[in-house]
C-alpha cells in the first residue's frame, strides 16, 4: 500500500513540472502591438486595390496616400511695348530737374526788368552749369543778346519763345536721327551697342530691342559681353520678355566669334535687326578698345554695320565727351543714346555731344521703365526743358 503511495506521488510530482515547464514560456512572451492597417491594406481585403501597388515612403508611415503634386509652367507672357511716337512728350515731366535750370532759372533771368552785364554773365553761368559748353554758351547768349536788344522782347512769352528758338537751333534739328534698321537683300540691318561700365549699356540694349519691336521689327539680340555671364542672362530675361530670340556663348568666350554667330543666326531666321551688345569697356584700356574694333571687322564679314549706337550717362557730364571721342576713333559711332537725363540738371549735356562730335543724339533714357526710352526731337525736347508750348524753329 504505501509502495503504491509513494508511486502516485511522484507521477503527481512530474506532471507537476511538466506542467511549470509549459506554462512559463507563454507568460514570458508578450504579445506584440498589431500593425497600422494602411488604406493599401484595406482595399486590398476589400478585393478593391486590384494588382499590388506600390506605395510611396510616406504612405507606409502615415497610413494616408498623397498625391504627386501636379506642377503646371506657366507659358511665357510676351509683353508688347507701348509705341515711340509721342513718348518724349509723354515723359516731360521725368526732365523736372533740368526745366529748375533752363525753365525757371534762364527765364526768371531774361524776365528781369534791366539786363545788365551782370544778368547776361549769370545767364551764362547757367548754360555752362547745364553743361551746354563754353563755346556753343557764347553763341546762345550772343544771339540772345542781340535779340532781344533788336526786337526789345519783354513779356514771358515773348522770351520764352526766343529762347526757346535759340536752344533748338543748338541742337541742330537739321540732323538725322533715323535709326536703320530694315533688313535689305536678305541680310538683317546690324546694330552695334558699344559703351563704358556703368553707363546702363546692357539695360538700354534690351529698351533698343523694345523701341525696334514696338516699331514693327522683328529683333535678334547677341550677348557679346561674355565677361560678364550676368550681362547676358540680363539680355536674355529683356529678350524673352518681347519673344525675341538672344544668341549667347560660354562665359569667356571670343567676343567677336558671339557677333558672328548672332549676325548669321538672324540671317538664317530672316529678322529685321540683329542687336548686339558689346562688353562695358574703359576708353583708357587700349587692349579692351583694340577688342571692340575686332568685334566690328569680323561682324562686318557678313555686311556692313548699320549703326552704332554709343551709351553715354548724363549725369557724367563733360566727361562723357571724352569718352564719346575715343570711341568714334575705334568705330564709326552713328549715334548717341543719352540715359538718365531724369536724373540730372545738365540737360544742356545733349547740345555738347551734338557739337563736339557732329553726332546725332537718338535716344533719351527719362526713366528705369522698359519703356522709358524715346526717340530724341529737339523741339520737343526743348518744350519739356522750358514747360511750355512746342517753340517755333528758329529764325
Amino acid at each position: 500500500m504505501m509502495d503504491y503511495l509513494l508511486v502516485a506521488l511522484a507521477l503527481l510530482g512530474v506532471l507537476i513540472l511538466a506542467g511549470i515547464g509549459l506554462v512559463v514560456p507563454r507568460l514570458r512572451r508578450r504579445p506584440e502591438p498589431p500593425l497600422p492597417r494602411t488604406e493599401v491594406d484595406t482595399r486590398a481585403e476589400e478585393g478593391l486595390a486590384g494588382p499590388p501597388v506600390q506605395a510611396p515612403e510616406s504612405d507606409l508611415s502615415t497610413g494616408v496616400l498623397v498625391e504627386p503634386p501636379v506642377i503646371e509652367v506657366p507659358a511665357p507672357v510676351v509683353e508688347v511695348p507701348e509705341p515711340t511716337a509721342g513718348r518724349l512728350v509723354r515723359l516731360r515731366s521725368r526732365l523736372s530737374r533740368s526745366q529748375n535750370v533752363f525753365g525757371k532759372g534762364l527765364l526768371g533771368l531774361l524776365s528781369r526788368d534791366r539786363l545788365d552785364e551782370d544778368v547776361w554773365e549769370e545767364i551764362e553761368d547757367s548754360l555752362i552749369t547745364a553743361d551746354v559748353g563754353v563755346d556753343a554758351t557764347r553763341e546762345i547768349v550772343d544771339r540772345l543778346r542781340e535779340r532781344t536788344r533788336v526786337l526789345g522782347t519783354r513779356s514771358v512769352a515773348e522770351l520764352r519763345a526766343l529762347l526757346g528758338a535759340e536752344l533748338v537751333n543748338a541742337l541742330d534739328p537739321g540732323l538725322d536721327r533715323s535709326l536703320r534698321t530694315a533688313a535689305k537683300e536678305g541680310v538683317p540691318a546690324v546694330l552695334l551697342v558699344v559703351g563704358v561700365n556703368g553707363a546702363g549699356k546692357t539695360t538700354t540694349c534690351g529698351k533698343i530691342a523694345r523701341v525696334l519691336i514696338a516699331d514693327g521689327r522683328s529683333v535678334l539680340l547677341g550677348a557679346a559681353d561674355t565677361f560678364r555671364a550676368a550681362a547676358a542672362d540680363q539680355l536674355e530675361t529683356w529678350a524673352g520678355r518681347v519673344g525675341a530670340e538672344t544668341v549667347r556663348g560660354p562665359e569667356g568666350a571670343d567676343p567677336a566669334s558671339v557677333a558672328f554667330d548672332a549676325v548669321r543666326r538672324g540671317i538664317d531666321t530672316g529678322v529685321d535687326t540683329v542687336l548686339v551688345d558689346t562688353a562695358g569697356r574703359l576708353q583708357n584700356k587700349i587692349g579692351l578698345m583694340d577688342e571692340l574694333g575686332k568685334v566690328k571687322r569680323v561682324v562686318e564679314k557678313h555686311g556692313p554695320i548699320d549703326e552704332t549706337l554709343l551709351v553715354l550717362d548724363a549725369t557724367t557730364g563733360q566727361n562723357g565727351l571724352e569718352q564719346a571721342r575715343v570711341f568714334t576713333e575705334v568705330v564709326n559711332v552713328t549715334g548717341v543714346v543719352l540715359t538718365k537725363l531724369d536724373g540730372t540738371a545738365k540737360g544742356g549735356i545733349v547740345i555738347a555731344v551734338q557739337r563736339k562730335l557732329g553726332i546725332p543724339v537718338k535716344l533719351v533714357g527719362l526713366g528705369e521703365g522698359p519703356d522709358d526710352l524715346a526717340p530724341f526731337d529737339p523741339a520737343q525736347f526743348v518744350d519739356a526743358l522750358l514747360g511750355s508750348e512746342a517753340p517755333g524753329q528758329t529764325a
